[in-house]
């Protein structure tokens, strides 16, 4: 292939990194369609903390841009497409800023062009949904005039150790000499390595099935978690004792939100549907981790009962509002399911996050966060929901003293601090 120039279209929590490693090795521009967005990012600062200001502002340096201008992406070759595949309020996927990122593309790829899918899908999207696309727009034949790969994502948001070049990265493509060229691509910037898979189809199902193995392995032990919650032993020192096997694997109950876990077993679920089969154990462990932060909100009302604290116009304060710990992303959060159950008492639930941003967390779920940490002992109860290090920090055992009703969804307090804990 000619000299590269790549276009990576969707500058998230995906595509912003992969963007900035390309931009280390080849001529690398980020294309988005949110102007703040792109703005922000060629002042030298990411909002999503994935990459830190110095590195960007290096890349810049080198030559890195941020557009939202399509016709500044027109003379690449090489199109790598990073944009969100959510779920519908019926968590059916939603595969719009798929077939919208691959219009963008079809209006500007050329003859001999590879444009790259990163975006969680089901076996047969790339193909059968998002080229058709492609080849609409364009005008261009699949295979013949321009060709594709699937390379799916494995960004885990605020993992500073895990970073995108460190995690070896799956690669496919079209056909076997563009499977190639691709998987050369990313291994020249990814080290720890590349695995080609033999079809995109194989990569996507990879991808899938990634993320449904640790959704159903966390269900099994939120399940343990409200068996023995119920015979009164302590989960955490179970699986502690059992994780002393040299092949236990150590997962932990917990909220299962966010924008891999927590929606890709329903991407494989609706596929397998299409088939007629349908997946028992892939939907039963939704189900199980989607009834969680309702669980929780009945512990915590159950709690104050003993303790004879009236319900009804208590005041609960709640610590965490994104999907998981040192990370700003609030995307499919589970803990606002602890939040709406509780309000269904008629409880007033104060939100502490200090990763979380207000605006955000205003427009995706309609409620207004503190700005910061409440002092004082005004709360009937207290749910740690977010293992936030800076949560460590807070001397909840004054609370403790004046009969607090003390929750802890994590697992990461003192156990004679908590009154209950999954």
């Amino acid at each position: 292939m000619e000299k590269l120039k790549i276009a990576v279209i969707g500058l998230g929590y995906v595509g912003l990194p992969l963007a900035r490693l390309f931009s280390t090795k080849y001529q690398t521009i980020g294309f988005d369609i949110n102007e703040a967005r792109v703005d922000t990012l060629m002042q030298g600062h990411d909002s999503t903390l994935e990459v830190s200001d110095d590195l960007l502002q290096a890349a810049i340096q080198h030559g890195f841009t941020c557009t939202s201008k399509l016709d500044d992406i027109r003379d690449c070759n090489f199109y790598v497409i990073a944009v969100p595949t959510p779920v519908d309020k019926n968590n059916h996927p939603d595969l719009t800023p798929l077939i919208k990122a691959s219009e963008t593309v079809g209006k500007v790829i050329s003859k001999g062009d590879i444009v790259v899918y990163e975006s969680t899908v089901y076996p047969g999207a790339t193909e059968e949904d998002c080229i058709p696309v492609v080849e609409e727009t364009s005008g261009l034949k699949f295979n013949i005039d321009f060709f594709a790969g699937y390379s799916p994502e494995r960004i885990n948001p605020g993992d500073k150790e895990h970073t995108v070049e460190k995690i070896k990265k799956v690669t496919s493509g079209s056909t076997p000499e563009i499977g190639k060229i691709i998987d050369e691509v990313y291994s020249s910037v990814i080290e720890a390595g590349t695995h080609l898979a033999p079809t995109i189809k194989v990569a996507e199902a990879a991808k899938v099935i990634e993320n449904s193995q640790r959704d159903i392995n966390i269900a099994f032990v939120n399940e343990l978690a409200k068996i023995f919650n119920l015979i009164g032993i302590d989960t955490h020192a179970v699986l502690e004792a059992a994780g002393t096997k040299w092949n236990f694997m150590p997962f932990k109950p917990g909220l299962v939100g966010g924008h891999c876990i927590g929606v890709d077993p329903f991407y494989l679920a609706q596929k397998a549907q299409e088939y007629g089969y349908h997946p028992e154990i892939i939907l039963a462990g939704r189900r199980m981790n989607d009834s969680m932060g309702k669980y929780v909100a009945a512990e915590v009302i159950k709690l104050m009962i003993k303790k004879c604290i009236p319900v009804k116009s208590s005041k609960i304060l709640m610590l965490g509002i994104t999907f998981k710990e040192n990370c700003p992303d609030i995307r499919n959060t589970k803990a606002i399911d602890i939040y709406r159950e509780l309000k269904e008492y008629d409880i007033e639930v104060d939100v502490y996050d200090p990763w979380a941003k207000q605006e955000e967390v205003k427009r995706e779920y309609g409620i207004s966060i503190l700005s910061q940490y409440p002092e004082g002992n005004g709360y009937e109860a207290i749910i740690l929901a977010v293992a936030h290090n800076e949560f460590l920090k807070i001397n909840l055992t004054e609370h403790k003293k004046t009969g607090t009703v003390i929750y802890d969804v994590k697992g990461i307090l003192e156990s004679t601090l908590v009154d209950g804990r999954l």
